[in-house]
């Protein structure tokens, strides 16, 4: 679909590589370049169990796949000409140099712009262009308000265990650039596309937010539950400690739930009458749904659920997920220096005619 385009990815660490990934899973040209000393630093975050002399990690394979991959040393006159002579040329480049580093490199946007009028110069910023401040992902939950709703009232503040905001903000310029790709096929001239890690955080607090904006609430950590809706998030255990989690978002769904674990009076109990009775009531709700539930295996419980169209949910470890077909077959698989790698695909949507 972008075999016609070629990438220069000067970005590392997660945010800037997951486009890259992104646009050469889509059929563009990615060269990625990368240091002399080492690389990309995310080849050396290895688990315990990953060979220590190996060029890869897991966690660097998880956002590089189908790239060529350049060691070049920008601070190098003749490193500096290699970058400078493949951008000439390039369609897009990738960026997510700390303030001030790309003047000092030469390879800011209005440089590199006058060199290539048609390049789409695609930027990715901690705090923005003006903040120095190291941005890594559990600085940023903290600073934009994810840790502070996450966890329960026993752990305190817990980051997510994803880089949420960097895959977030990955989006984000992953948008960016279609519209800039979009703009030159209209105009012939390329565009700066910047976001920073910050306001991809603050654009994805959704309803959170809005709960404060408007409501002046104040989002508290409360687990996986809903603060506006029950039983949701809430958590079943079954006979063979298998869990599953409920969605449930209307009185039709809630009689379901009730019907298969043969519970039907709840729905005509005061206490669980409406949802907001249900949330205010949560607790002991979950004490009689819990209390039935571990009478059932978790598989056959999920069956029966979602038979009765009761949204709900097994929790799976990862061994569990990529143990399912529909997860099997996003599975991108690809040797990298040697290494047998695989990551899930990103590129995940389908366009038919």
């Amino acid at each position: 679909m972008l075999e016609h385009l070629t990438v220069i990815e000067l970005a590392s660490v997660l945010a800037g590589p997951a486009v890259g990934m992104f646009l050469a899973e889509l059929g563009a040209k990615v060269i990625k370049i990368e240091n002399p000393d080492g690389g990309d630093v995310t080849r050396q975050w290895k688990l315990p169990t990953e060979d220590a002399q190996s060029e890869v990690s897991a966690y660097f394979s998880s956002v590089n796949f189908g790239k060529q991959y350049q060691s070049i040393d920008l601070k190098t006159t003749a490193g500096k000409k290699a970058v400078l002579d493949l951008i000439a040329t390039a369609d897009i480049v990738l960026t997510n140099f700390k303030a001030g580093d790309d003047v000092k490199l030469g390879l800011d946007y209005e440089t590199l712009k006058a060199l290539n009028p048609k390049l789409i110069y695609a930027s990715i910023t901690g705090f923005g262009p003006n903040d120095s401040r190291t941005a890594f992902d559990v600085v940023l939950q903290a600073e934009a308000g994810l840790m502070y709703m996450n966890g329960t009232p026993e752990s305190g503040p817990i980051k997510w265990p994803v880089a949420v905001i960097d895959l977030m903000a990955a989006h984000q310029l992953k948008e960016g650039i279609l519209l800039a790709l979009l703009q030159r096929e209209r105009t012939g001239l390329g565009a700066k596309v910047s976001v920073s890690l910050y306001d991809a955080a603050i654009a994805s607090l959704a309803n959170q937010a809005t709960n404060w904006l408007m409501a002046g609430h104040i989002p508290q950590r409360r687990g996986s539950l809903h603060p506006n809706i029950a039983p949701y998030g809430e958590t079943l255990t079954c006979t063979d400690g298998g869990q599953i989690v409920m969605a449930v978002g209307n009185a039709a769904q809630f009689e379901n739930l009730c019907s298969v674990l043969r519970l039907s009076i709840l729905p005509t109990d005061e206490k669980y009458s409406t949802n907001s009775k249900r949330v205010t009531n949560r607790e002991s709700l979950l004490n009689q749904l819990q209390l039935a539930a571990s009478a059932w295996q978790r598989d056959e419980l999920l069956a029966a659920l979602l038979e009765a169209q009761v949204p709900a949910g097994a929790i799976r470890n990862m061994q569990e997920v990529f143990a399912q077909p529909n997860a099997q077959k996003l599975i991108n698989k690809e040797t990298i220096a040697g290494v047998a790698t695989q990551r899930p695909a990103t590129a995940i949507f389908t366009i038919t005619h």
